[in-house]
């Protein structure tokens, strides 16, 4: 499997945005609050609807899955191939909603994250704050821009699922907004 490196990332210049690494999510869950902006670094794994169908596959078999899920944070995304030179092609979020059935259950396992568009079901939001984790909102639409905060990719599991297949990717100042926080906020609610 190839690694690709980028030696730089575009800064985003947003002072009011809380810096966050992936490895101290949990240290921070607690404190984010709906509707804070937060620039991301660090570990996040791509997974679709593809891949959490064969994560509810390997669980219900007794399986390993590809990554750790204690801490982790998942992108819904499944990026396109990359141009010569970058890690990664455009990579902006899918809609979330489609991975529902299967969050609370990786939420329940340890999962600290998720990042996405759109907004959650309640059994999702009611694993968020069970488990004093987070969901980010990404800009939808803006893959490109999104790519330009990507370090590094690498197809760690299902390569058969093209650009559905699970991905390591390395994070440099991601921008993104707390959708659902473990306190119940909610930035798609209409209270």
């Amino acid at each position: 499997m190839k690694t690709f490196m980028s030696e730089t990332a575009v800064k985003f210049n947003d002072s009011a945005a809380l810096s966050i690494d992936t490895a101290n999510l949990r240290e921070y869950t607690k404190t984010l609050h709906a509707g804070m902006r937060v620039l991301l670094s660090g570990t996040v794994y791509t997974a679709r609807d593809a891949a959490h169908k064969r994560f509810a596959e390997i669980i219900a078999s007794g399986g390993k899955l590809p990554f750790e899920l204690d801490g982790a944070v998942i992108y819904y995304a499944g990026p396109t191939p990359s141009s010569p030179g970058k890690p990664i092609g455009s990579c902006g979020p899918t809609t979330s909603g489609r991975m529902d059935g299967f969050a609370p259950d990786l939420l329940d396992r340890g999962l600290a994250g998720m990042i996405g568009k759109g907004e959650r079901s309640e059994a999702v939001r009611e694993a968020i704050i069970r488990n004093n984790a987070v969901y980010f909102a990404a800009i939808g639409g803006a893959g490109a821009l999104a790519a330009a905060s990507v370090l590094s990719c690498e197809v760690i599991a299902f390569p058969e699922l093209g650009c559905e297949s699970v991905k390591r990717l390395v994070f440099k100042d991601f921008p993104l907004i707390v959708a659902n926080d473990c306190s119940g906020g909610d930035i798609f609610s209409k209270k």
